[in-house]
């Protein structure tokens, strides 16, 4: 049997309970929309325009619309990685209590693009680059106004990576503030829950 679909936890009872309150003629299209580019994982799936509307569109503040759209890509994450078919995601969907008509929409966005999906991880994986180190700094910034005299800190990761069509090491920086940095260690946890459900 496959690993559950999602973690029991505070944020993902609270993101069941906004995704059950959801719109059930407009949550089709989001499904398919994320499908579309969820084996892009350096690109949002929504320009910051399109979030707007989906804001008004679903009549949900910011922070619940990114535990939403953050949540589907997960579910949808765990669909691929274990090849599920549609209706054993309904049933696991339905066993954390999200509602029969959101499991079912699930259900049939994954049966329409569920392969396709896979195939698309299939042949990003293969033309993956390989993190070779890591190196980090903190940075203290000073704030723009004379007057103010905060400084905001800075944590800058370097990252060295390769692929196999070259043996150059790449080198990507990437400045987090303390709230990004925060965010970023939930998703680091995310894809450890990931990792461990198929180990």
């Amino acid at each position: 049997m496959a690993a559950p679909v999602l973690p029991d936890t505070v944020s993902v009872r609270k993101a069941v309970s906004l995704i059950n309150g959801t719109d059930t003629g407009k949550f089709p299209r989001l499904l398919s929309r994320i499908l579309q580019k969820l084996h892009l994982k350096a690109e949002s799936n929504f320009s910051e325009d399109e979030e707007e509307k989906l804001l008004a569109a679903f009549s949900l503040e910011k922070q619940d619309l990114l535990l939403v759209l953050e949540t589907i890509s997960f579910i949808l994450e765990q669909a691929v990685y274990h090849n599920l078919k549609p209706a054993t995601l309904q049933q696991q969907l339905e066993s954390i209590h999200l509602d029969q008509d959101k499991a079912e929409a699930f259900a049939s966005a994954w049966a329409a693009a569920g392969q396709d999906t896979i195939e698309k991880f299939r042949q990003r994986i293969l033309a993956s680059q390989k993190l070779e180190t890591i190196g980090w700094q903190l940075n203290l910034q000073m704030a723009q106004s004379a007057q103010a005299k905060l400084k905001s800190p800075q944590a800058v990761l370097e990252l060295g990576v390769s692929n196999e069509d070259s043996k150059n090491l790449k080198k990507v920086f990437v400045e987090f503030s303390h709230q990004e940095l925060y965010e970023f260690y939930n998703k680091l946890e995310t894809i450890q829950a990931q990792l461990d459900s198929l180990t």
